[in-house]
């Protein structure tokens, strides 16, 4: 079997990084990365990102979604960015900018100035979010044109790192339930004649990270946003913009397609660092051993991956046309992307037990982890 080669992103193209600068400009705002998607002038808009709800996922036959799905015939299919993954994926929607200009480039990724791992959503002290993101965000330019804009999102967000590095800007609004989302969301655009509301849901990933996207958790919690985010529709002011998407595609992985590089560990001959997740390694090895780490991984795993260095990966454009001299270092020297959907790979040694427990995985360049839904709705 000749597996297809990986899914790369047309960053200038139809790519989740540009959903926030095109509600943006719905509004009159210009932000970095607005695209001609053909949006209607509106004074308000909901912006709603559904974490771990690729277009795949929605499409599938037994997802029961009916206000979603029906809106899916004729819309737009984006790409999430590489790798996907939500760290990643909020950089690019927050910033309008590819994952080499904003610097979030993994779930876990090297922090040069200290020699040590990263992880992009639980972050760590010392760790100055804006100096590792600089770029403004389309919040801050909304800010500047005095556009009201409010994040409703879990109260564990408003201050996090990922938050204030990919989403700084307008005010933020605790919501921890989605009822109490959807119904403040319909409240604050009521309450305002000019604004923009942006919504994270949660919840569908978790039950997918949990229970695997096929399960009946899954599917139950996908079935509540659904019936939510009709009644939003509902609710909001006429003439409102309502704009649905997600930041990553989800597969189910079985514990069986788990290589464990604890059981080899002579691939890691040359490893200092592990970092991304099961289905996007990234490698820094010792100075030298780039090309021997790379021949090994792609000797031992053949077809089901994609390694590649990363001069090879920033020359493909896996991160975008440009990748930033600040950024280079925090890529892993080799690349190992899951070629195929039935493959992973873990290292039970140092990855938390929870994290080994899950059965929903993304990471990787593959379609179902690369398309994203982009649903529009006008009240």
């Amino acid at each position: 079997m000749t597996v297809p080669g990986p899914v790369v992103p047309d960053y200038a193209g139809d790519v989740l990084g540009r959903v926030m600068p095109a509600a943006a400009a719905t509004l009159g705002v210009a932000a970095h990365g607005a695209p001609d998607w053909g949006l209607p002038t509106v004074d308000r808009v909901c912006v709603v990102l559904v974490d771990g709800l690729g277009y795949d996922n929605l499409a599938d036959p037994a997802t029961r979604a009916p206000f979603l799905k029906g809106a899916l015939p004729g819309s737009r299919v984006l790409r999430a960015g590489f790798p996907t993954t939500t760290a990643v994926s909020m950089g690019s929607f927050g910033t309008g900018r590819p994952p080499g200009e904003h610097g979030l480039v993994g779930y876990d990724m090297l922090d040069p100035a200290r020699d040590r791992i990263l992880n992009g959503l639980r972050w760590a002290e010392g760790v100055d979010p804006v100096a590792w993101q600089p770029h403004p965000t389309v919040f801050g330019a909304l800010d500047a044109a005095q556009v009201p804009s409010f994040r409703l999102g879990p109260d564990r967000f408003e201050s996090s790192g990922l938050t204030e590095a990919a989403l700084r800007g307008g005010s933020f609004v605790a919501a921890t339930k989605l009822p109490d989302a959807t119904r403040t969301a319909a409240e604050l655009l009521h309450r305002h004649e000019r604004a923009l509301v942006y919504l994270y849901w949660g919840g569908v990933d978790y039950n997918g990270h949990t229970h695997g996207w096929r399960s009946r958790h899954w599917r139950d919690a996908t079935a509540e946003l659904d019936r939510l985010l009709a009644g939003l529709h509902r609710s909001l002011p006429t003439g409102t913009l309502l704009l649905v998407t997600a930041d990553h595609g989800m597969l189910d992985l079985g514990h069986e397609f788990r290589h464990d590089l604890a059981g080899t560990p002579g691939l890691l001959t040359g490893v200092r660092h592990i970092a991304g997740e099961t289905r996007c390694l990234q490698l820094h090895v010792e100075d030298g051993a780039t090309r021997a780490v790379a021949d090994a991984f792609a000797a031992e795993f053949g077809e089901q991956v994609w390694v590649r260095t990363r001069d090879e990966a920033v020359a493909d454009g896996w991160f975008g046309p440009v990748v930033d001299e600040r950024v280079l270092p925090r890529i892993g020297d080799v690349l190992v992307a899951a070629a195929v959907t039935d493959f992973g790979l873990v290292d039970s040694r140092v990855v938390d037990r929870k994290v080994l427990r899950l059965i929903g995985q993304h990471g990787s360049l593959t379609e179902p982890e690369q398309r994203v839904p982009f649903l529009v709705f006008l009240t």
